[in-house]
């Protein structure tokens, strides 16, 4: 059976575009962007040529976009930059925030931060009408959920505590639905090339005009100092080109994915494998057009993973980063789930290139799966 890839919101295949991109640039002798020479000049007007794209897409000023190695670093460099380890302050955050936004935040406790949780509703979505009293030092909250595909109202969240820096990690969001930093009102925002068709290696951070960062490395002026170190050109132009066609297509992406969804949905039901879905419904414009998240009561995550696995079918049990462990999502923990629902539950994530007939596939295999684990 050929293999049916339903994890793109690990990865993404790599975009023509992007690969175009990279191999032309892989072909020139580009010199260091930092250098005063010809070589060096070329290659700093590629790398800014990338940065002013890419900015220009998001909504950003070049000058507000630092490229990174990928959204991991991306989102320490903004937490660590915003609150210094040993600050007393209160921050206020969501459960289901990605495993590299989360583990700062546990560092920052440790060394004497308050770490306020924000409610969630049942749709994996932050309840805003539980009032707080106090003000937070920094506020965080996804624009995207990795696991659910829940859609979180930033812009909301910023208006709660007028000028309290917001931090977004919007590495799910980014070329999938429209992203503008400045309509959102945060003070930093992270992306990573690989979640759209770019390359892996290389993410973004934007960081607002007049909001000061602390860096933490140190050893080169590059960036303005804020991440030292020799950027890597080509991957910048990789980034670059598959985010422009990403936001070129996103409308007609968009309702393709909208479609994967409900036809995954509908061929489960045609072979009568039940299910629990697991965030916003089916249509919903709180949710990511090309995620499911599914709970199937009766079989073990884990179990089904490999099982599916061997059947040709790749999708996950979460973050790509937290999957290796055995234990329950915090996501669909901060939804409030049963435990048989938490205990089976999975992502599927699809990509614009699929079709249709391919998920009538998969969901056949899965659902053969399923009722042979039940």
């Amino acid at each position: 059976m050929p293999p049916i890839y339903l994890d793109h919101n690990a990865t993404t295949p790599l975009r023509p575009e992007a690969a175009e991109a990279m191999a032309r640039l892989a072909a020139m002798p580009l010199g260091n962007p930092a250098s005063g020479h010809a070589a060096g000049r070329q290659a700093r007007r590629i790398l800014e040529d990338a940065r002013e794209q890419a900015a220009g897409l998001l909504g950003a000023k070049p000058s507000e976009v630092i490229f990174t190695s990928g959204a991991t670093e991306a989102n320490n460099l903004a937490i660590f930059g915003l609150v210094s380890r040993g600050t007393p302050a209160t921050i206020l955050a969501a459960k289901f925030e990605h495993p590299c936004v989360i583990e700062p935040l546990r560092v920052l406790a440790e060394a004497g931060a308050n770490i306020e949780w924000m409610d969630v509703d049942a749709r994996g979505i932050v309840d805003l009408r539980k009032r707080r009293d106090g003000v937070p030092l920094l506020t965080i909250l996804m624009l995207a959920n990795h696991e659910t595909g829940a859609i979180q109202p930033v812009r909301e969240v910023a208006k709660l505590h007028p000028g309290v820096p917001l931090h977004t990690d919007a590495a799910q969001a980014v070329g999938k639905i429209p992203v503008n930093f400045r309509d959102l009102g945060c003070a930093t925002l992270t992306a990573s090339a690989h979640k759209f068709g770019g390359p892996v290696g290389i993410g973004l951070l934007l960081v607002k005009e007049g909001v000061k960062l602390k860096p933490q490395t140190f050893g080169g002026h590059q960036q303005r100092g804020q991440r030292p170190g020799t950027e890597s050109v080509t991957l910048a132009a990789g980034l670059a080109a598959a985010l422009d066609h990403a936001v070129r297509n996103m409308d007609r992406n968009a309702r393709h994915g909208h479609a994967l969804r409900a036809r995954f949905l509908s061929e489960l039901r045609k072979h009568d494998c039940s299910y629990v879905l697991n965030g916003p419904a089916p249509g919903d414009l709180d949710s990511l057009p090309s995620t499911l998240n599914l709970s199937f009561p009766g079989c073990r995550a884990e179990l089904l993973l490999m099982a599916l696995d061997l059947a040709g079918v790749a999708c996950s049990t979460g973050s790509a980063c937290s999957s290796g462990s055995l234990l329950a999502s915090p996501v669909l923990q901060s939804m409030n789930v049963p435990e048989e629902v938490l205990q089976s539950a999975m992502r599927f994530s699809f990509g614009p290139d699929q079709s249709e007939e391919e998920i009538v596939d998969a969901v056949a295999r899965i659902a053969g799966v399923v009722k042979s684990m039940r």
